[in-house]
């Protein structure tokens, strides 16, 4: 009886010990390892997690087509598709107080650049998706054809700041930026930090070539879409 109870003793004592070991071992790990959703977080670029609707792939087609006529085959569609993105998440009934459909042209830009481009614009239809993407293309190029800007990155920076805030704005903040002793001819540190514009219009204007050039196109050209990014990927805000 008194062996018995001994073995006992001895064999509660062992298992005792196995638990307080598989207890320190789970703390160690819990301690040492990251939590596994933390640890895909971290080594998950932040331009990946844009959600690009999937009703877009609709307009692709024509946003390649209207792209490389415009600007030629090293054109990058996906920047154009960024710039959809951004002014209207690919909703083609968006409205805003100043502007409506795909492309968000304001009803005065729609009947101007209906002048300026009457075989592609004349119907002047901003609710309409293909007259929108078709005239926002034709609307950067007439932009960048207007701006003295160094080509790439800067240039294409200067080319959306005019399409969010219109061509006069855009040259008054580069006579701003000349005044200040400021590049001229660069965007990014240079005309961006100068304006006489309301600090909300600033603001808007500012964030706008930003988010398009160094987060959505870097996103779209990840998702597949045909295209070299022109600027420098940054973090998603």
């Amino acid at each position: 009886m008194a062996n018995w109870s001994r073995n006992n003793r001895i064999t509660a004592g062992i298992l005792g010990l196995i638990a307080l070991g598989w207890i320190l071992i789970v703390v160690v790990l819990a301690i040492g390892l990251p939590a596994p959703e933390a640890h895909a977080a971290s080594k998950t670029p932040r331009a990946n997690k844009v959600q690009i609707p999937e009703h877009s792939v609709q307009y692709r087609l024509a946003i390649e087509r209207e792209t490389v006529a415009v600007f030629g085959l090293d054109a990058s569609p996906a920047r154009i598709a960024a710039q959809i993105h951004q002014e209207s998440a690919w909703r083609a009934t968006a409205e805003s107080p100043y502007a409506q459909g795909l492309a968000q042209f304001t009803p005065a830009t729609a009947k101007w650049i209906a002048t300026v481009f009457p075989e592609d614009c004349g119907s002047a239809d901003p609710w309409d998706t293909g007259w929108a993407i078709r005239c926002a293309v034709r609307y950067d190029k007439w932009l960048m054809d207007r701006i003295d800007a160094e080509p790439g990155c800067d240039e294409w920076a200067m080319v959306l700041s005019a399409y969010n805030g219109g061509l006069g704005w855009l040259n008054r903040d580069i006579k701003a930026a000349r005044l200040a002793g400021n590049d001229p001819r660069r965007w990014f540190g240079h005309v961006e930090l100068t304006s006489g514009r309301a600090a909300w219009a600033m603001k808007e204007n500012r964030s706008y070539p930003r988010r398009i050039l160094t987060i959505l196109e870097h996103a779209y050209i990840a998702a597949g879409w045909d295209g070299v990014p022109v600027c420098a990927k940054a973090d998603a805000p």
